[in-house]
């Protein structure tokens, strides 16, 4: 309750005209990230915002601050943005900026999860249908025609969020380059240019992966300079797969599992508490970063 009554009166405080916000950094370290060059935990609880109705997305941000966390992150859905080619849709429930400064003024910091591709049981896991008009494109692969396609839907949201980075008084900490793309192909030029269009686009926050903690999927889904998530990682053994990988980055867990999808005709999917909690602990307890995947939604 009074994490709740916290978060109404910076709701309110942030309303007050000549209130800008301060600019911090954030950094990745060898091992944990910094922020305003002190270790900081990310404790984020995931929920969609292209998926919650725009009215009530304080109320389940207030849900996320009361419940103890100090991000929320969330996907991007590029076929929701531009349903078809150059006609893009940023209004209403599609409003990013909107969703991430509310996030701002109810006390979190963002972590956004762009895709290109997002899965997340979403049609063609975010990717536009429209690219199939192309009838032997290649989609998640160097093909250009679907680099350019990408080229354009990244800068599209860097445009968003280029003025909502930690550095310039907003509450973006990172990006996520693909998802989980170690469980789908191996090409690396593609993962290298989708850094690079972030990069190009004027995104300097840290960027990040997210694959199972697995040496195929975290060899062929990670980036050298990028921290690295793992869906999910709770226990040594999990981290000690990606410390392999001597990339000098933090780890953290980008997706915990507190609950779970259930397909058409299935009974109804529900995690028992006292099979999660002990991941939960076992994060707490190794002081890592982590995000509940889904917090709500």
């Amino acid at each position: 309750m009074r994490a709740f009554r916290l978060a109404t009166i910076a709701l309110l405080l942030s309303a007050l005209p000549g209130l800008a916000a301060p600019s911090h950094t954030f950094k990745l370290g060898r091992d944990e990230f910094l922020l305003d060059g002190k270790p900081f935990r990310i404790m984020a609880g995931e929920i969609h915002y292209q998926r919650i109705p725009r009215e009530y997305w304080a109320d389940r941000l207030m849900k996320v601050r009361a419940a103890g966390l100090n991000t929320v992150g969330t996907y991007v859905f590029w076929n929701a943005l531009e349903p078809e080619p150059g006609q893009w849709d940023l209004s209403g429930g599609n409003d990013l900026g909107a969703f991430v400064r509310t996030a701002q003024r109810l006390g979190l910091w963002v972590i956004v999860r762009p895709g290109p591709y997002a899965c997340a049981e979403w049609d063609f896991g975010g990717l536009p249908a429209w690219l199939l008009r192309t009838p032997d494109i290649k989609v998640r692969c160097s093909d250009p025609r679907y680099l350019a396609a990408c080229e354009g839907y990244v800068g599209k949201i860097a445009s968003v969020l280029r003025d909502l980075q930690v550095h310039k008084g907003g509450p973006v900490l990172m990006v996520q380059v693909e998802n989980e793309y170690g469980s789908y192909g191996n090409d690396r030029d593609y993962m290298a240019a989708l850094k690079g269009f972030w990069e190009s686009a004027g995104i300097e926050v840290p960027l990040f992966t997210a694959d199972g903690a697995t040496p195929p999927m975290l060899e062929a889904g990670t980036l050298p300079g990028c921290a690295i998530g793992l869906d999910p990682g709770t226990s040594e053994k999990d981290f000690d797969e990606a410390a392999r990988l001597e990339r000098g980055v933090p780890v953290f867990c980008s997706e915990l599992y507190p609950g779970w999808l259930t397909h058409w005709g299935e009974d109804w999917a529900r995690v028992k508490t006292e099979e999660f909690l002990p991941d939960l602990r076992w994060l707490l307890d190794h002081g890592k970063s982590f995000s509940l995947y889904m917090f709500h939604g």
